[in-house]
């Protein structure tokens, strides 16, 4: 299964050249897996940290650039999950717009208790909604 947030490109993310300015990318990447985990995962980031005290920190990104993303364009950013392990989850995201890929990224994320600071294991509910 393939999950789709689709962002803008809105003034702030681009630099004096008019171009997304890389560090964006990884916000908008962040917000793509903040709405995944709100519309697949159905815990939402307002729940996870305040109630669950739970956070999901990326531990390893890759990154490869292929193409420019403009002002205005309209990316979809692909979330599909590669990897379900006992606190952590591999996601391939490929960044597109329209039919031309912009980026391809490899992403781990862990499941962290925020109050220990240490990783744990996925609750249940959170586990079997990834893993459909």
């Amino acid at each position: 299964m393939t999950f789709v947030s689709r962002q803008q490109v809105r003034f702030a993310h681009v630099d004096a050249a008019g171009i997304v300015f890389y560090p964006r990318y990884f916000e908008m990447l962040n917000a793509a897996v903040e709405d995944y985990f709100a519309e697949v995962v159905g815990v939402g980031f307002a729940e996870m940290h305040g109630q669950r005290r739970l956070g999901v920190p990326t531990v390893r990104l890759e990154t490869d650039f292929a193409a420019p993303s403009r002002l205005g364009d309209l990316l979809d950013f692909e979330l599909r999950v590669t990897a379900v392990g006992r606190s952590s989850l591999g996601l391939s995201v490929a960044v597109r717009c329209g039919a031309d890929v912009r980026i391809s990224m490899s992403v781990t994320l862990v499941c962290m208790d925020l109050d220990a600071g240490r990783a744990l294991p996925w609750p249940d509910d959170m586990r079997s909604a990834i893993a459909a």
